[in-house]
């Protein structure tokens, strides 16, 4: 017999057939499986999400605990296990508005209709939608986050005017940034496998107060992943794959995860793989970009050859390997183990922006890549819950990081590589408590300590006899050490249905010291530095609904960046003509931020969402003309080079402008648009470096029961020569020339076209072809053009 039950705002169709503790959920109109799905307790200190195949399991619930169940597309619901008898649920679909659902903003999951940031959320379903080849790509997909490449093997995220060590990445509550983050743009991210994130959370604007030092722009908070237990006394076994081929630089990537569970004990496995070639740039406009030449060795020499097809950038191509191990153990409802192992290793990556300099006429390198950038993690998780009078929740991340970086360069028609070679050992534990109090009010606080240990060397090697010489390292060759101490304290209160306040402090400590041994290459007028700070930030955030429809934000926060070894010691980074050199009085940077933000919704229409910011940047961090031992010019590597250092600015401004509009055409369609405008000027009227040029997105979907297809145009601004940073101006490689021959970065935009086909329950096809009229351009500040017309496909298996 089958019953129907009626459950607010929801349709359940029931069949009669035993219902376990694992809930497959439903589209109820296109029957197709329902990802991203949440469900929790009243008190929510219980949670679980809907997998890549709708499946949800309800084995931390008893059976008359009442569950609550949301989604942005559809409509809530609340039930109990008791309730159900079929392991099938059919769930109807919402007419948009501003929608509820969880989100780590404050390290604990929240309710985004009460938090006062802008924050940006990349679910799992659009992760394989957008299918990205890089964790920089997906960021750059989600038209919310601008992102410059050096090289392919790269991507450096630029988030409100600020970049590489003044934004935070965070991976399963651990913080990426280490202490040689350096002021210039890296590419550290793209060693998270994007296939293994489960969902992430862009959050704009200084986090310094739940996340520390370096979170000015805004934090990038990355979720992978969980081991999955079994809800009957069998063993479980479930697993991906997935494969994928993209034209412009004949990618080949292949991806395996698999889970085996038990009641208690649950062990997932990843491994992928990824193949990249020399890039192909597109063929339409910017000639100047084109590759005519490039250096090779031919019998043991130097010679420039002619590229036979100019539009192949030669010398980019790189492999990467991911591994990642997790082991989850759950002895009771109230205590949840979950230890997480990552690898990383890259291959020798080309630093194409360098290839392409050249020097009295001829290209100026021989060599210049990466050697193997290797990162690997440790992460032991514990979460506790029962409420006690001293929190309801409490969360222990304990974590090591060693990661390994390389730089070697060669001149042309030199036989001396330059090897420098530096190790991080990273170690942080983080102790967060959630405490829900007798009001519709919550205390989140915590402590955190970070320390990192930085070893530089260096060698010389000949690459004829492979002699080996001393060379001058990037950092103090001897005791190099970065340490943070932190406590913090944020308060929530729902004051009624429609306003809430969350408030916060945290208090901050930071040390860096560093000591040179060997002075045999440079005269320092000191070989120890020693420096200590000290920060205190705050926030306070308003969220007000003054109808159902409407929802307007405001935040008041402040954040600091704490010199770290990068910034206080390096003792030379050389670019073009210039080299960088330590400087002992870098005193932290402050940033004070407004945030007002504004979102409508239109009953059967769709959603508007606006928001400003305006950032007061104090002691900014700039690079500048600098003396050392009384020069301004001294020789590096073999050539003159004026110095620089990073030092203080009086200040600096930072303001801007997003918006995000959807519009539902029909059932089927909608029309989604996003604009980012940054604008920033220094103390004495400069260009900041960080600045991306207006950008944005607009997109048409279309979604059926199988088929799921987009078409979009992504587009960026102009930035004329006098708007480009000082530092930019400079570096005419890498620019188009105006009508005065200044470089400039112009205007580009794509036709781009993507789609899915369901086919059956587990498998999945992609396809798609990007920059459809080969437009030939290159993002802001980006070494590498970006990729021409490029056919995507690719295949996803669930079992």
């Amino acid at each position: 017999m089958i019953r129907r039950i009626y459950l607010t705002s929801f349709s359940v169709f029931l069949a009669l057939f035993s219902f376990g503790q694992t809930l497959i959920l439903k589209d109820a109109e296109t029957k197709d499986l329902v990802a991203e799905v949440a469900i929790y307790n009243k008190d929510k200190t219980k949670s679980a999400l809907s997998d890549s195949v709708g499946k949800i399991f309800l084995d931390i619930f008893s059976d008359k605990e009442m569950i609550y169940m949301q989604h942005p597309a559809y409509k809530k619901i609340k039930f109990a296990k008791s309730e159900l008898e079929s392991n099938i649920l059919y769930i109807e679909k919402n007419v948009i508005e501003i929608e509820e659902f969880v989100i780590s903003a404050y390290r604990w999951e929240q309710n985004i209709n009460e938090i006062p940031n802008k924050i940006t959320r990349l679910s799992q379903k659009d992760i394989i939608f957008s299918n990205p080849q890089t964790t920089a790509d997906l960021l750059a997909n989600s038209n919310e986050v601008f992102v410059q490449k050096s090289q392919l093997g790269g991507g450096s995220p630029m988030i409100r005017g600020f970049s590489t060590n003044t934004v935070l990445l965070v991976i399963d509550g651990v913080r990426m940034n280490n202490a040689i983050y350096r002021e210039g743009n890296l590419q550290n991210i793209i060693s998270l496998d994007p296939n293994v994130i489960e969902s992430s959370e862009i959050i704009f604007g200084p986090g310094s107060v739940t996340y520390g030092s370096d979170a000015l722009g805004g934090v990038m908070d990355f979720h992978t992943l969980r081991a999955k237990l079994s809800t009957s006394e069998s063993t479980k076994f479930s697993g991906n794959a997935f494969t994928r081929y993209s034209s412009a630089n004949k990618e080949k990537t292949g991806h395996l995860d698999f889970n085996i569970a038990s009641e208690k004990w649950a062990f997932l496995s990843n491994i992928s793989y990824s193949d990249y070639d020399d890039l192909r740039m597109g063929s339409n406009n910017n000639d100047e970009y084109i590759r005519f030449e490039y250096v090779k060795q031919v019998n043991g020499t130097d010679s420039t050859i002619t590229n036979s097809n100019p539009n192949i950038q030669y010398e980019t191509g790189y492999n990467q390997i991911n591994l990642m191990q997790k082991i989850r153990f759950r002895p009771s409802d109230k205590l949840d183990v979950n230890y997480a192992f990552h690898y990383s290793k890259l291959s020798d990556v080309p630093r194409y922006d360098r290839l392409i300099q050249y020097d009295n006429g001829l290209l100026a390198y021989g060599d210049w890549y990466y050697g193997p950038q290797i990162w690997m993690m440790h992460n032991l998780n514990m979460n506790y819950v029962k409420p006690t009078w001293f929190f309801d929740k409490s969360n222990l991340t304990i974590a090591y990081q060693d990661y390994q970086e390389s730089r070697n360069s060669r001149k042309y028609q030199s036989e001396d590589l330059s090897e420098r070679v530096e190790n991080v050992f990273a170690y942080s534990i983080n102790l967060d408590f959630d405490k829900n109090l007798k009001r519709d009010n919550q205390l989140y606080y915590g402590l955190e300590a970070v320390y990192n240990k930085v070893i530089s060397e260096a060698q010389n090697r000949n690459i004829v006899t492979n002699e080996l010489s001393p060379e001058s390292t990037r950092y103090p060759d001897g005791d190099n050490k970065y340490t943070t101490l932190a406590a913090y304290l944020s308060y929530k209160e729902n004051f009624s249905e429609k306003f809430t306040v969350i408030t916060g402090i945290r208090a901050n400590y930071v040390s860096t010291y560093s000591t040179l041994i060997d002075t045999t290459f440079y005269n320092l007028p000191y070989n120890e530095i020693s420096v200590s700070n000290s920060a205190l930030n705050g926030s306070v955030g308003i969220v007000y609904k003054p109808k159902k429809t409407w929802q307007i934000n405001m935040n008041l926060s402040s954040g600091f960046h704490a010199p770290n070894i990068d910034d206080m010691a390096k003792i030379f980074d050389s670019e073009p003509g210039n080299v960088v050199v330590p400087n002992e009085n870098l005193n932290p940077e402050y940033a004070y931020n407004i945030d007002l933000g504004i979102s409508k919704t239109f009953k059967n229409i769709g959603s508007l969402s606006i928001t400003g910011f305006y950032t007061i940047l104090e002691n900014a961090f700039i690079r500048s003309d600098f003396t050392f031992n009384g020069e301004d010019s001294i020789i590096y590597d073999g050539e003159m080079s004026k110095t620089q250092a990073i030092v203080n600015a009086d200040g600096a401004i930072v303001y801007g402008l997003s918006a995000a509009l959807i519009l539902n055409l029909s059932q089927k369609l909608n029309l989604s648009s996003k604009i980012n405008c940054t604008s920033g000027k220094d103390d004495e009227g400069n260009a900041l470096r960080h600045v991306a040029p207006l950008f944005g997105s607009t997109r048409l979907s279309f979604t059926d029961k199988k088929f799921t297809a987009s078409v979009f145009a992504n587009y960026n601004g102009k930035i004329d020569y006098e708007n480009l940073a000082p530092s930019e101006q400079s570096k005419s490689y890498m620019y188009a020339s105006d009508d005065n021959g200044n470089p400039f970065s112009p205007a580009w935009w794509t036709l781009n076209f993507m789609a899915s086909i369901n086919y059956k329950e587990n498998i999945k096809v992609n396809f798609g072809i990007e920059n459809i009229f080969d437009n030939r351009y290159r993002p802001y500040s980006s070494g590498i053009v970006a990729p021409g017309r490029n056919l995507i496909v690719g295949l996803r298996l669930n079992f």
